[in-house]
């Protein structure tokens, strides 16, 4: 089994936007990286289109972002995975460790969006996202935890938000999904404290102000005054890089929002290089303030009971 001298990152979601770019910079800063989504790309047939593409349309493919890497000089690989099926996530963990023979760091970006109220929320729709988002997750946590634990170091990233009843108003289907994943952060987090794992940590992390992607181009006319409300996807990228280099314990179980991440943490205090349009001050989108979901008895957890431990 070959083994990379450079740490490994596997990047879930990474076809184009926001994942596109996350994958680029982790290249940039010393990563192997597994560029992994749905979409692939037959190379006969994108030779002739411009490289490298649109990184918010359709052209931008696993396979473009892959060779954007390695034309740049970095390690990547493309692993198609469609995160709904448990077998097509263990072939992608295989994959990568039989590719690079470890895994550093894991970066979950995979997401369907569907924002109507319930009523209007057709079920296929609601299961589609609950899929992707919690149960994708979970499997690929699943499968990917005893390679992260091997190193006793791994990192896990998570785009999922904070958890407050707004978010929950006009979208509560797909709230139901993506608050699970930060429940999940919150959850395995616990465990790695519980369990004395204390270089292994998972962080949540999320937009405090729209970010240009594929999933904002839905909802956007690209009329000039909706552009000055977006920053760019580097933002994103520079913050997970600052959640990853971070110590365990400053992030292990966190929900971040990336601007507050990078001024609280790493010390950015000038964020008009990530507007989209120049001079402009985008809209923060998300609450200046966010709820402590701690309480008193937090520690008081009463008798533990582990099923998977017992014969009941």
């Amino acid at each position: 089994m070959p083994s990379s001298d450079r740490p490994v990152a596997l990047v879930v979601g990474a076809s184009r936007g926001i994942g596109r770019q996350v994958a680029i910079d982790l290249a940039r800063s010393g990563y192997a990286v597994v560029v992994a989504a749905k979409t692939t790309s037959d190379t006969s047939k994108t030779s002739q289109l411009p490289f490298p593409p649109d990184p918010n349309s359709p052209d931008s493919t696993i396979t473009t972002v892959a060779r954007e890497i390695t034309s740049a000089g970095g390690s990547a690989t493309a692993i198609p995975v469609d995160v709904r099926f448990e077998q097509s996530v263990n072939d992608l963990v295989a994959k990568t460790i039989s590719t690079y023979g470890r895994l550093d760091a894991l970066v979950y970006n995979s997401g369907a969006i569907y924002w109507a109220s319930v009523a209007n929320t057709p079920l296929k729709r609601f299961q589609l996202m609950q899929r992707v988002n919690p149960e994708g997750l979970y499997a690929v946590l699943q499968a990917t935890l005893p390679h992260l634990r091997r190193g006793g170091r791994g990192r896990i990233v998570v785009v999922s938000p904070p958890i407050y009843s707004r978010f929950f108003r006009g979208k509560t289907a797909y709230a139901m999904g993506k608050i699970g994943m930060s429940v999940l952060t919150k959850g395995l987090g616990m465990d790695f404290v519980r369990e004395g794992e204390a270089d292994m940590a998972i962080t949540s992390i999320w937009p405090a102000v729209a970010i240009e992607s594929a999933a904002t181009a839905k909802f956007t006319t690209h009329s000039p005054d909706e552009q000055k409300d977006l920053r760019r996807a580097t933002i994103f990228s520079d913050a997970i890089l600052g959640i990853l280099q971070s110590p365990a314990a400053k992030v292990n179980g966190e929900l971040f929002l990336d601007e507050d991440f990078l001024r609280e943490h790493c010390h950015v205090t000038d964020f008009s290089k990530y507007s989209v349009v120049p001079g402009s001050s985008p809209r923060r989108i998300m609450p200046a303030q966010l709820p402590d979901l701690t309480v008193a008895e937090q520690d008081d957890e009463g008798k533990r009971i582990d099923l998977a431990k017992s014969k009941i």
